[in-house]
């Protein structure tokens, strides 16, 4: 065991006895509940985890200024209040989800505080605080409450938010390891603060979720507002699935509700893990009365609407006959997730724009069609990827994937993993095709190789030899 934690364990524990000092029967919780919860071993490792961590962040973002300093600072008040918040779960019996919701609040507002600095024009920062604020979600493990409340298990979450963050996180480490080492020591700093640091800790205190009181004070539910004297009462609630600003769509099965709801709220206005939701076993085609397979990907931004529909047509996202996701139409979305695939299914994607799609698992073939400034991470295919009449889009395989075909296109940006550096890659009529691959180390820089787009061709013993044209100088 790391020898500074041993001490501050030690700490804590003498300061433990000393408030129980007079109570022989341990420290009444009306007392002593605070000093109990805050000396507890997994608060004194999250505040391990933030000084080490998150101190690591803010360290880095100084020396680069700028708002890199405003996102870090809104990452550090986050993390500080999921510590409270885990310092009020010891106390607090489990609420219902009204008061769930409520309970939750605080991280809610400093999710959207750092999602609210992304928005606006774009600045050279825009990649790192794309990356501060998506980064949050993970924060959200502390809202699972069992496998069937629509959130991956707390270890699973916090590795699928980061997954999505790293997404710009890479761009970072690309744009600045020839020009910046400290951006680059930030981004990786960031990285670290999330994997291993927040997934190692739940994993060994949280990995079933947050442990509420079973004595401890019942937390309190949102504030009823008093009905002003002559005025009618107000209606009651909407139902936990109205957080979504989307307008419902009628269901022959009723959606899943519990915490899928309570996740919404928390990420809402966040970008891209406001998505993350769990297609259920009524919304496959298969399943469905109506036999559409329609999944509706829920509108969390507080402007969706006219910014969202495409003249193309409605936006979409349905798994139809069972055999193939259809993207289509999708402008301004970052939260778009397929997470229930499977190998023989196939992923169409079309006439997209700033928007980012994950594919959460391996089918047979990925095609991104007609798509404009659309980023696409997925993690195996059986066939091939396919990409076609694009401009400007972004495509990060972090599995595997024997065949990536780009045709027509302008501007594409390949993310390979180690896994599909054996990958062929067939390019036609395209320009601006630059292939990322890892480096030899785990923690190494990442290698950009742009892809010939001339060509030279030489007639030689009856026949034409063609050859790269290879550009040398700065």
């Amino acid at each position: 065991m790391d020898e500074n934690l041993v001490k501050r364990l030690e700490a804590a524990v003498a300061r433990l006895e000393a408030v129980s000092v007079g109570f022989p029967h341990g420290v009444p919780q009306e007392v002593g509940g605070d000093a109990a919860a805050a000396t507890d071993p997994s608060i004194v490792a999250f505040d391990d985890l933030i000084s080490q961590y998150v101190g690591r962040v803010t360290s880095a973002a100084q020396k680069i200024g700028g708002r890199v300093v405003d996102v870090s600072k809104i990452i550090a008040e986050a993390f500080n209040v999921e510590k409270e918040l885990l310092i009020k779960i010891k106390q607090s019996q489990k609420p219902d989800m009204a008061g769930l919701i409520e309970f939750l609040k605080p991280l809610n507002e400093v999710i959207s505080k750092a999602s609210a600095l992304t928005e606006g024009r774009r600045s050279d920062f825009t990649h790192h605080l794309k990356t501060g604020a998506d980064s949050l979600g993970a924060l959200a493990w502390i809202a699972y409450t069992g496998k069937d409340c629509g959130m991956s298990m707390p270890i699973a979450h916090v590795e699928e938010s980061w997954q999505m963050a790293e997404f710009y996180c890479n761009k970072i480490l690309v744009e600045y390891r020839n020009k910046d080492a400290n951006h680059v020591e930030w981004a990786k700093a960031l990285k670290e603060l999330y994997l291993p640091g927040l997934r190692d800790y739940v994993k060994v205190h949280y990995p079933l979720g947050p442990i509420w009181s079973a004595t401890g004070k019942i937390a309190a539910s949102a504030p009823a507002k008093t009905p002003t004297r002559g005025a009618p009462a107000p209606p009651p609630p909407p139902p936990a699935s109205l957080f979504s600003s989307e307008t419902a769509q009628p269901s022959p099965s009723a959606p899943k509700e519990g915490m899928s709801a309570v996740f919404a709220e928390i990420s809402s206005g966040k970008p891209v893990t406001s998505g993350l939701r769990k297609v259920t076993a009524d919304m496959k085609a298969k399943n469905r009365a109506d036999r559409t397979g329609i999944v509706t990907a829920p509108q969390k931004e507080g402007r969706a609407g006219s910014s969202s529909f495409s003249k193309s047509g409605p936006p979409k996202l349905e798994l139809q006959m069972g055999r193939k996701w259809v993207v289509e139409n999708q402008i301004g979305r970052n939260n778009l997730v397929i997470d229930d695939c499977d190998s023989k299914q196939s992923v169409y994607v079309f006439g997209c724009k700033n928007s980012v799609l994950q594919v959460q698992g391996k089918v047979n073939n990925i095609t991104v069609d007609n798509c404009t400034k659309m980023g696409v991470v997925f993690k195996d295919v059986v066939a091939a990827c396919e990409i076609v009449n694009c401009s400007g889009v972004e495509v990060q395989c972090q599995g595997s994937a024997p065949t990536i075909s780009v045709d027509n296109t302008a501007g594409c940006q390949l993310y390979l993993s180690k896994d599909a550096l054996s990958a062929s890659i067939t390019t036609a009529k395209s320009s601006e095709i630059n292939v990322l691959v890892p480096g030899s180390e785990p923690d190494g820089d990442w290698g950009e190789h742009a892809l010939p787009q001339q060509y030279v061709h030489v007639y030689k013993d009856g026949q034409f030899v063609t050859t790269p044209v290879s550009h040398s100088g700065g």
